[in-house]
């Protein structure tokens, strides 16, 4: 220990959360992946130190003060419609994509050892990184997943795989082609509809096989430095998505006017923008008529994306809380061994391992949905409800870790300050709430059968609670088909349900009992901190957040 740590000891004031590995110091993730090869585990260890580094926390603060900046227009009065980026961003993009976070799942080549575990490696590599700094996720999962929706159009795959697979960061401004790598963005939203993309105004005219010319206005654009977008529009026959370079192929503009950068609560060090667009070349993909169909494609990887995002920057958030209150004496004891705070640190701590392991489970789905029915049913009805429960639950949460800390916990020096404000933003993007549940209800509607499927895991791995859950699960499932209004009842339900058992599949049976006993069998409750005395806090405090040294 330093003269200065020494110093601040004396004080009462705790070392901060940082040199910590956030890998290492988290067994539920080494459990999750310890059936991955030897490799990938040494690289999830070198991750889960850097994400921690001070280093690397000075890239995630510095990315997040210098927010982007647009630039309009040049000294000579011309349109640049270029947006600026602090170095410190770049510097996270570069770790990031060398790391394949935005096409490993699409690289042949990429983790070869372990080809039927893709998404749940890069899930892995992903909830590790939101721990640092969630804003460069943004357009990472957006390019990942941007792969789904080419996929309808092999030709423009072709062409632009080759530069989503490259993991040599470029952020020149020049054309797409011209670049060792490209990153995708997305632009769906407008002013009239909103998440209702049915209602879209902006159109889209043929010009020759495969191209049109796109005209029109999106309220958000998201990460508009991409070398392309993944856009909605109005043709003939209907809605069409199609892919919109940003330059051209000689380097001019291809007619997106930027407007202005959204003043966003958090997710600071992305940029999203408003823009218009006329005489505007995009490549169409899939049918003319099919770009819902195409686009949700896509959109499904991004909400697996949200649902890991808002696990990881929960669990670094609550590590920090207890970092503290390990380090912080408060009326004659340590304060993480004042019963109270005890079971709000314990209470938190069951929701956080509840929401990886389900995020993980999803993941795993994804690997296996290929070739087995049950594995496609759970990631078809879960991915809603995973993303919804997920991304719900982070800001509370957050917000409560943050009262654990105390004053010092409430300023912007803290990495937990960061984490509360992007919280919000994942449970918004890719889908809202009540847009999450609205897909559940779809999915009942137009396959209750996937319902059934997915119940039968549930119950198999539940074991003794199983026949109870279930039941109400379909008694909840009945509801709905009377009252569209439940919904979320369902989705909720269903969410605590698929949380609890993946953690008895896990092994981590006094941590499940707990959970589906103040989750599902508890009365109604508003904040943490909920646990009786026959749940062993301090155990599951040390067996989550095991003590230093």
């Amino acid at each position: 220990m330093t003269s200065a740590e020494e110093k601040l000891a004396e004080l009462n004031q705790p070392s901060l959360w940082s040199g910590i590995n956030a890998y290492r110091s988290d067994p539920l993730i080494v459990d999750l992946t310890a059936a991955l090869p030897r490799g990938t585990r040494e690289d999830l260890e070198n991750m889960g130190r850097y994400v921690t580094s001070p280093e690397a926390q000075e890239l995630a603060r510095m990315a997040n003060q210098g927010t982007p900046q647009l630039r309009t227009h040049g000294p000579r009065g011309e349109r640049l419609d270029v947006i600026e980026f602090h170095p410190a961003w770049h510097a996270l993009m570069r770790r990031s994509m060398s790391v394949g976070l935005h096409s490993s799942v699409w690289d042949p080549q990429a983790d070869a050892d372990a080809k039927d575990q893709a998404h749940k490696i890069r899930a892995a590599r992903f909830y590790l990184t939101a721990q640092l700094e969630s804003g460069h996720l943004c357009p990472l999962t957006m390019t990942s997943a941007s792969v789904a929706a080419l996929s309808a159009s092999p030709a423009v795959q072709k062409d632009w795989a080759p530069k989503i697979l490259s993991r040599k960061y470029d952020s020149s401004n020049k054309p797409a082609m011209q670049k060792s790598a490209v990153t995708i963005g997305m632009g769906m939203t407008e002013k009239q509809g909103g998440t209702d993309v049915r209602s879209n105004k902006s159109t889209a005219e043929k010009v020759s096989e495969g191209i049109y010319r796109l005209s029109g206005h999106k309220w958000f654009m998201s990460a508009p430095m991409s070398d392309a977008f993944i856009m909605l529009a109005q043709t003939k026959e209907g809605m069409g998505c199609f892919l919109v370079p940003r330059l051209l192929e000689d380097g001019s503009a291809n007619g997106l006017r930027f407007q202005r950068l959204k003043d966003k609560v958090g997710n600071r060090s992305n940029a999203s923008s408003e823009v218009e667009f006329s005489d505007t070349f995009g490549f169409l993909l899939g049918g003319p008529d099919a770009g819902i169909r195409t686009i949700l494609d896509m959109v499904t990887l991004t909400r697996l994306d949200c649902a890991l995002a808002s696990s990881g920057i929960m669990r670094a958030s609550l590590a920090e809380a207890v970092h503290h209150t390990r380090g912080r004496s408060v009326f004659g004891k340590m304060l993480v061994n004042q019963p109270i705070m005890t079971r709000v640190l314990a209470d938190m701590a069951l929701d956080v391992a509840a929401a990886t392991a389900l995020s993980f489970r999803l993941a795993d789905a994804f690997d296996k949905a290929r070739g087995n029915a049950e594995e496609a049913a759970y990631a078809r009805v879960m991915t809603p409800v995973a993303k919804y429960w997920c991304c719900k639950i982070a800001p509370a949460l957050i917000y409560e870790a943050m009262e654990c800390i105390g004053g010092s916990g409430y300023i912007e020096e803290r990495p937990i300050a960061r984490h509360y404000r992007e919280a919000p933003v994942n449970a918004i993007w890719e889908g809202s709430g009540n847009v999450m549940a609205l897909d559940v209800l779809r999915v009942l509607t137009r396959g209750k059968d996937l319902f059934e499927t997915v119940f039968t895991g549930l119950a198999r791995d539940l074991g003794p609670a199983g026949k109870k859950t279930i039941d109400v699960l379909r008694a909840a499932m009945a509801l709905c088909e009377r009252d569209e209004g439940a919904a979320r009842l369902l989705v909720e339900q269903l969410a605590l349900a698929a949380a609890a058992a993946e953690l008895y599949r896990l092994g981590a049976g006094r941590i499940a009992d707990a959970f589906i006993e103040t989750r599902l069998a508890g009365g109604w409750r508003a904040t943490y901190g909920m646990l009786d005395s026959r749940f062993d806090a301090t155990y599951i405090v040390d067996l989550l957040y095991p003590p230093a040294g």
